[in-house]
């Protein structure tokens, strides 16, 4: 890469929008000799006034100047009015509507990407660094008060739980919306097992489009061409870490390439409004929860939400939950209690009840809100649905005598082997909120090949049924339908780590480590517990709940597939799988059932 790093400052005033725009502004980085380039939006009385405002900072790949309606089209179209405009950008808050609310706006490429030089190693511990580096920057410049909040989607999410853990200077909240916060658990690696569809899908198309140095991107409207010229294809090949590779190589947390990702939520101390969507069951809902759980912040919140992973951060009323919050932490301006103990409730629920389709914001509104003020929420009723012989599943246990279901290994979502266990109708509505935790008892057989496994893959799949026996589903990222909830297990991977402190009899905490693995014997008998992503539902009288267990991805996967080769080789899992029943050996399903003990935790 070429170190002649060329500063080509563009800035105009935009009269029609009130903003004044500096674009291309180069951020110096202490450990390089390449800044991180942004764009600064600023109102334009602030401007002409020399006014100083607080700064709502996005750092992330998907380009700077890459327009929000050529990124995604359709999705722009649906885009709330007053949150769109010239400068709008996918998953970052719209600079116009912001700097009408008196806030300076900066977006940042990452290090790598756009227009800024570097490396590209996308949510690694170095482009954390340099995220900071340019937070602090922000902070002292003489247009700001010093005071810099972190507001934007997924990636732009992501981001702020690394950066928040590194306290930088300036840094006064965060708001990560629908933005996991574990790379291995949440994104990379569910149970153990690689997630490599959406890698690959958001690696193809979002990332590696916009790597630093592509040639024609101002020709195919997607942003601006490398202002230092060019890189050639194998320049940016060594210039680059490939997550479609990285995953599939390295499999466990304590590797290096893990371990750099890692940080401590507990390092967190800035107040945050985490938001996490029920409907996001294969990426981001389980690490907006565990990051409002484990974040060290004396003031922190959990927002619930519906719909598409795109549209609600931009609906009205969310916009102006956002507004809010920043008013609070950034201007000391404090209408709704933020900052005032016991003010606002930590946690705000949606609840899902109903069958009112999915991908419908308009009959999605049916749902309701509640306010709690803890989560988990302390009047939960840990109840045990028992899996039966017969494919029932019961708050009775199966006593009977020994006894097996048996299913293929190695299913796909084209070809699925699965096992379904349905509840009675339910007498009257029950509330299913929080963590689940299933038990199996387990074994694998060689099937009559020359293979001899040594492993299982477990997808486990809670599913709601109406009156009318009509699956209900939920909206999920892309607006496609999705079930209550999902979890994943790789059994080798099946040690839980009992004494660790964030570990709960509703919640096993795994440390996916090497030294964890255990190959399985064939016929050997183990007891699992796998993880179900948290969720809420209530089950309406007359409806059915049915839990399904599976060799491979079963509908409602969407994007989130797990069916790479190399992770999922045929020698390894070859055979059959099998549950066991009888001789003391329960499998269950532990349901967090929210009410009162005077209903047994029914609504």
């Amino acid at each position: 890469m070429s170190n002649e790093i060329r500063d080509i400052l563009e800035q105009w005033d935009d009269e029609s929008n009130g903003v004044f725009v500096a674009k291309n502004v180069s951020v110096p980085m202490k450990d390089s000799d390449y800044p991180v380039r942004c764009n600064i939006y600023q109102p334009l009385h602030a401007k002409r006034s020399g006014s100083k405002l607080p700064v709502i900072m996005t750092y992330g790949p998907y380009g700077k100047d890459i327009p929000y309606s050529k990124f995604n089209s359709a999705s722009f179209e649906e885009v709330n009015c007053n949150q769109k405009s010239r400068y709008s950008a996918w998953e970052t808050p719209d600079p116009v509507f912001w700097c009408r609310q008196d806030y300076a706006v900066v977006r940042c490429d990452e290090r790598g990407f756009g227009q800024s030089p570097g490396y590209l190693d996308s949510m690694s511990s170095d482009t954390a660094d340099s995220f900071c580096q340019a937070i602090e920057w922000a902070a002292e410049q003489p247009w700001s008060t010093g005071k810099v909040g972190l507001l934007g989607v997924s990636y732009f999410a992501g981001t702020q739980w690394r950066a928040a853990a590194r306290s930088p200077r300036g840094l006064a909240c965060i708001i990560p919306w629908e933005g996991m916060s574990d790379y291995y658990r949440d994104r990379c690696r569910h149970g153990g097992i690689l997630s490599d569809s959406f890698i690959r899908f958001w690696w193809q198309r979002q990332v590696i489009t916009n790597q630093y140095g592509l040639p024609g991107r101002a020709a195919k409207e997607w942003g601006d061409d490398t202002i230092e010229g060019d890189l050639s294809d194998e320049e940016r090949k060594t210039n680059r870490c490939d997550q479609t590779v990285d995953n599939v190589t390295h499999k466990f947390r304590d590797e290096p390439y893990y371990a750099a990702r890692d940080f401590r939520l507990e390092d967190i101390q800035v107040p945050l409004l985490s938001v996490a969507n029920l409907g996001g069951i294969g990426l981001h809902l389980r690490g907006n929860v565990h990051g409002y759980m484990h974040a060290g912040s004396k003031f922190k919140y959990l927002r619930f939400i519906v719909g598409r992973h795109d549209l609600p951060f931009y609906y009205e009323k969310e916009t102006e939950l956002q507004l809010s919050f920043l008013d609070a932490w950034l201007k000391q301006k404090d209408t709704a209690g933020w900052t005032q103990h016991d003010k606002v409730a930590p946690v705000s629920l949606i609840l899902r009840k109903g069958n009112v389709g999915f991908n419908n914001e308009v009959a999605e509104r049916a749902f309701e809100r509640r306010e709690e003020m803890e989560w988990p929420i302390s009047r939960t009723v840990y109840t045990r649905y028992y899996l039966t012989r017969n494919n029932r599943l019961q708050l009775g246990m199966d006593n009977g005598g020994s006894a097996q279901l048996t299913y293929p290994a190695l299913a796909t979502i084209e070809a699925q082997h699965k096992l379904h266990f349905l509840s009675s109708s339910f007498e009257t509505a029950t509330e299913i909120t929080g963590h689940i935790v299933v038990r199996l008892n387990v074994s694998i057989s060689a099937a009559a090949t020359d293979l001899a496994p040594w492993d299982m893959d477990l997808f486990v799949t809670l599913r709601h049924f109406d009156s009318s026996g009509d699956e209900i589903s939920y909206t999920g990222t892309t607006g496609d339908p999705v079930p209550v909830v999902k979890g994943w297990l790789r059994c080798s991977l099946r040690k839980v780590h009992t004494q660790h402190p964030r570990h709960r009899h509703y919640l096993p905490h795994r440390e996916y480590f090497s030294e964890d693995e255990e190959p399985m014997i064939v016929n050997n008998i183990y007891e699992v517990d796998v993880e179900m992503w948290p969720t809420s539902v209530i089950v309406s009288p007359g409806n059915r709940l049915l839990f399904e267990v599976s060799s491979g991805d079963t509908g409602g996967s969407g994007l989130f597939l797990h069916q790479d080769s190399v992770d999922r080789e045929a020698r390894r899992f070859a055979g059959l799988n099998h549950i066991h029943f009888g001789n003391g050996m329960h499998n269950y399903v532990q349901l967090p059932i929210i009410g009162n003990a005077s209903t047994g935790g029914q609504l």
